[in-house]
């Protein structure tokens, strides 16, 4: 489906790559070229760079690269279309007409809608006489009605059918509803019921405010089914890449972020007036959350159950929340309280007591080396030596040296044993895990297969590869050139497939007298492949930019493509197998006409 490309020149000017990036990402300005953390892998340095004189984006970390429309679309899990929408809707234009709507894009939209009718239906319930189960259920967690309209909670009344009947009376399908998740599907018939009874609802609200799943807690400790019942994946929604309350938090002023272990303590505190609560919906927390929460803030606060379970989140959260780059604290709250019970335990100074806990949140290095040693009598020397040797594997683990000489010595002081002593024990575990971590890298690159998933042919034809990226580079940056070396190059003596693609794109748009701008490619390639033809881009700047390098180029392209020989073509498709022999005959052609 192809868009007018004034539309797209439109667009993308009204929507500049600086200004949408720095909707997720802080973009601080490095010269020429702004950078930022890349929202795509975990960094500590900024790698992740803009061009905002052809609206592009390129991270030399991760080689992920593109424009403001696939950047848009890899940040809110968009396909094309889709984000072009978002995009025309923040700049306030209006979409062209482009034909049919595609299948996908309209049962995404249908779920959005179900989700936001099943939201009002849920809300209006618990505040309908026939909703009186469920808010007195709220009113009996001390839950205030300017809290639930705040989060938009609802209560899911006990039955099979008053959600999917008012449903289908809105006009939405059977088939819709069970996309959505709202329903589940009769073992018999083709019937389907209300997936959600009985229960409490918090829905779940994307940073566009999109309604897109529901987390329901159950009222009745009869009831047999889990505490939660929450929605599955589906075409709206991915547990693993969204949190709850972040549409909320974000705009809190706060610098920090607290993660809760759920959704209850999340409403709760923002009622208490901590309004930077969030939490991990649904799930532990995952490495995609954690870099969601690391385009928001550079603090989380940890406030994670003190059981079994909470404390593994809470190890599994540190580990991840780090990598991503973020500074981690733990709150321990006293007794094992969740912060819900704390505050409501201390009354009208519950607030204030907690915010004292936050302050004086101890570091994640901290939490593990109480951790380490907290099981350990300190009143034996056996005692204390195992509380060292663990507290020493603990620092054994930090990159820094002068956060392990500054552990190290609050440790001395605390045993009065030598600070050498313990640095001593910390390095060989830093060493020992450093060696480890070397021999698997070692084995993945060994297990490595040689593929390229964008360029299947490049490894086999790396030098022909090279030089026909060169050669497109060169022709992005001087569209002036294309005319010219189509009269020496024809797209047939390409060696790879996927770079005689675009060279045939760039050839097709000059012929036609459209624009040759990376910007405008995105209808013809998929992401991945964009960001390649980006990393092209960018490495054409550190070339001359001549007509003599792309003759250069031209001759390599043509040596490489005549070694391939006869044997080859045992493997080659048919398609290759014409191309080869097409080739041939216009050598032996012109050789005949010299």
């Amino acid at each position: 489906m192809r868009l007018d490309e004034y539309f797209l020149t439109e667009l993308k000017s009204r929507n500049p790559i600086e200004e949408t990036v720095n909707r997720y990402v802080s973009v601080k300005r490095a010269g020429r070229n702004p950078k930022a953390l890349c929202p795509f892998h975990n960094e500590k340095t900024p790698s992740f760079t803009l061009y905002p004189e052809n609206g592009s984006f390129y991270c030399f970390g991760c080689g992920v690269g593109g424009d403001v429309i696939s950047f848009t679309m890899r940040m809110e899990n968009l396909d094309y279309m889709e984000a072009v929408r978002l995009l025309a809707e923040r700049s306030g234009m209006t979409m062209p007409e482009v034909g049919v709507d595609d299948s996908q894009t309209k049962l995404r939209r249908r779920i959005y809608e179900i989700n936001r009718e099943s939201a009002r239906f849920f809300h209006s319930y618990l505040m309908s006489p026939q909703g009186k189960v469920g808010y007195e259920y709220m009113k009996g967690r001390q839950i205030t009605d300017a809290t639930i309209r705040r989060f938009g909670l609802g209560y899911a009344p006990d039955s099979w059918d008053k959600l999917t009947n008012h449903l289908r009376s809105k006009g939405y399908h059977n088939d819709e509803l069970l996309a959505a998740g709202v329903a589940s599907a009769a073992r018999e018939g083709n019937r389907v019921f209300d997936r959600f009874r009985n229960r409490m609802v918090f829905p779940l609200i994307d940073l566009r405010g999109n309604v897109i799943a529901f987390s329901c807690r159950k009222i009745d400790p009869e009831d047999k089914g889990g505490k939660y019942v929450n929605t599955s994946d589906t075409p709206v929604y991915k547990k693993s890449h969204n949190i709850f309350a972040l549409n909320l938090a974000k705009k809190s002023g706060e610098n920090r972020l607290i993660l809760c272990e759920g959704s209850m303590d999340v409403v709760m505190l923002h009622q208490a007036g901590f309004h930077n609560a969030v939490a991990a919906w649904g799930t532990a927390l995952t490495a995609e959350q954690a870099r969601l929460l690391h385009n928001y803030t550079q603090e989380i606060i940890l406030t994670l159950d003190a059981d079994e379970a909470g404390q593994k989140a809470t190890d599994r959260a540190i580990k991840l929340l780090s990598d991503e780059g973020l500074d981690v604290k733990v709150v321990q709250i006293p007794n094992g309280k969740d912060p819900d019970e704390f505050i409501k335990s201390h009354g009208k100074d519950g607030a204030v007591r907690f915010r004292a806990l936050l302050d004086g949140a101890g570091s994640d290095t901290e939490y593990r080396l109480y951790k380490a040693t907290r099981h350990q009598n300190h009143n034996t020397n056996e005692g204390r030596t195992a509380a060292l040797q663990s507290a020493a594997a603990v620092l054994g683990t930090l990159t820094s040296p002068i956060e392990r000489e500054v552990y190290a010595g609050k440790l001395a002081e605390q045993y009065h044993v030598s600070k050498d002593a313990i640095l001593a024990e910390a390095k060989r575990t830093y060493d020992k895990q450093q060696k480890q971590r070397r021999e698997q890298q070692e084995r993945q690159i060994t297990a490595k297969p040689n593929t390229d998933p964008v360029n299947p042919q490049r490894p086999a034809n790396t030098r022909a590869a090279n030089a026909e990226e060169g050669l497109i580079g060169v022709l992005l940056r001087n569209p002036d050139f294309i005319a010219a070396v189509r009269k020496e190059l024809a797209p047939e003596e390409f060696v790879t497939d996927f770079n005689r693609k675009i060279y045939e794109v760039l050839v097709q748009r000059q012929q036609e007298g459209r624009g040759i701008d990376v910007t405008l490619f995105g209808g013809e390639f998929t992401p991945e492949e964009l960001s390649r033809i980006v990393h092209i881009q960018v490495r054409g700047s550190e070339r001359a930019n001549t007509m003599d390098e792309c003759r250069a180029c031209i001759s390599i392209i043509k040596e490489e493509k005549q070694k391939i020989s006869p044997a080859d073509s045992e493997q080659m498709t048919d398609e290759e197998l014409r191309r080869y022999m097409q080739t041939l005959r216009e050598q032996k052609t012109r050789g005949t006409n010299q």
